[in-house]
């Protein structure tokens, strides 16, 4: 059987994976459309994680395999169309995440200042599509909607000494921008309590860890939660724990700042509010603040709801960055899609009224969790495939051709695939100039640089 996987992030690869550990005669064929794979963990994934990178290590074994093949720089629903994969192929599995994000829908949320938390990670992780970005960072308060771990990502990334970063594998423009930042506060916003953040322990643990940084928590907030969060399960009530004895604690820098030393940066949580308007500079060029609605809280836990009181509060910053959720988007009109979700209709990964075509990862059911998540994901998508192979659901008998078919179709509309090998040499030519700046890796963000490499 000839399998072909679209998109090259860690659901892509973790259903090659599968498929090929389970089934010793599948070919799988993973296409991309950036020449470089690896999605989210090269593209998503602080670059201050690098030990979260290291299933690239995993995913590059897959890529070695001799059953599986690498193109990329071909995009799928443009170069090559999911029907025409379906001739190619016995079985096309879609696993290309999620590619834009979720619109806030308020007033002045175009205004310059204001950015979504996917294209500011785009920009300092090197993905090619945000290198243009060039955020304005002269203002001294942040304000970032949404209490995820990207939300804390960000916020790090912000308040990070340069020392800290500069090791790191983030982009030569973006650590030459926050070199000349004068932000030096930012507030962490959410709909919600502090028993419905979605970030987890670790990430907060880093955030109040922070060298040169104070966190502002009010003890306000957490009056009450110890008893609340007495039952909950054990990693939300560690992680409200920790926000309170944060929130309750006097920290040896409030000491020092009564004489009058305090931390040079601050960041903090503030909980109930519901953007309602990014607030305009004087001459309207820019953001200044934002408006929010107060919120009480109906219903308790995760799926407790946040009703508007009728009060609001104003608060100034000249940067808000919205991290409320990424979001997938159709690919091909032959493929099923529900707006309103943002998923492909599915079930266990078996895409609704298409036989031989699949789904994993975000695209199959949203855009959370974190890669172990996609990994089981991907896992229950290609069992789905395996299943549907050995009961006779998806016919083998007629020979498909794969790549070879698609190799002419991508020929005749002048499109060059990239291999995995030519990947490796972009690799090789990053690993080279990041040691030369002392860093892991030095990323090239444009494409066209990247084809210049491999000689394309």
């Amino acid at each position: 059987p000839r399998v072909c996987v679209v998109g090259s992030g860690p659901a892509g690869f973790y259903t090659a994976q599968h498929i090929l550990k389970h089934h010793g005669g599948a070919l799988v064929d993973i296409y991309e459309k950036l020449p470089v794979p690896f999605g989210l963990v090269r593209f998503g994934v602080a670059p201050d994680h690098p030990e979260v990178k290291n299933v690239i290590n995993t995913f590059t074994q897959t890529a070695h395999l001799d059953r599986c093949a690498y193109y990329g720089n071909v995009t799928v629903g443009r170069d090559v169309t999911v029907p025409e994969l379906q001739q190619a192929y016995h079985a096309v599995v879609l696993s290309y995440g999620a590619e834009d994000n979720r619109v806030l829908g308020i007033p002045g949320e175009s205004l310059p200042g204001v950015y979504s938390a996917r294209a500011f990670v785009g920009w300092y992780n090197g993905l090619p599509e945000n290198q243009d970005l060039k955020p304005d960072l002269s203002c001294e308060t942040a304000l970032i909607l949404g209490h995820g771990n990207v939300a804390l990502d960000i916020a790090r990334i912000l308040l990070s000494p340069l020392q800290l970063l500069r090791k790191t594998d983030i982009t030569d423009s973006s650590l030459a921008a926050l070199a000349c930042s004068k932000v030096k506060r930012v507030w962490l916003v959410g709909r919600r309590g502090p028993l419905q953040v979605a970030f987890t322990i670790k990430e907060l643990r880093e955030m109040i860890n922070l060298p040169g940084t104070r966190a502002v928590l009010d003890p306000a907030d957490f009056t009450g939660l110890e008893s609340a969060v007495k039952d909950a399960p054990r990693p939300r009530k560690r992680l409200t724990e920790l926000m309170i004895k944060t929130a309750l604690e006097k920290p040896v820098e409030m000491q020092a700042a009564a004489a009058g030393a305090a931390a040079p940066r601050e960041w903090g949580l503030k909980f109930q509010r519901s953007p309602q308007e990014v607030l305009p500079s004087a001459d309207g060029r820019r953001a200044r603040g934002i408006r929010m609605a107060l919120t009480r809280l109906e219903g308790s836990g995760d799926s407790a709801k946040a009703i508007p009181t009728g009060d609001v509060e104003e608060l100034e910053c000249g940067l808000v960055l919205s991290s409320i959720g990424y979001r997938s988007l159709p690919l091909d009109p032959a493929v099923p899609f529900d707006s309103q979700r943002g998923v492909i209709p599915n079930s266990s990964g078996r895409v609704e009224g298409v036989p031989g075509l699949y789904c994993s990862g975000w695209v199959k059911r949203g855009p959370t969790g974190v890669i172990i998540t996609t990994m089981n994901d991907s896992f229950d998508t290609a069992q789905s495939v395996l299943e549907d192979l050995q009961g006779g659901v998806l016919d083998i008998s007629p020979s498909r051709e794969g790549f070879g078919l698609v190799k002419s179709i991508l020929h005749s509309r002048g499109v060059r695939p990239v291999s995995f090998s030519d990947w490796e040499k972009i690799d090789a030519a990053e690993v080279a100039r990041g040691k030369a700046a002392g860093k892991p890796r030095e990323k090239i963000v444009d494409p066209a640089e990247m084809l210049r490499i491999i000689g394309h």
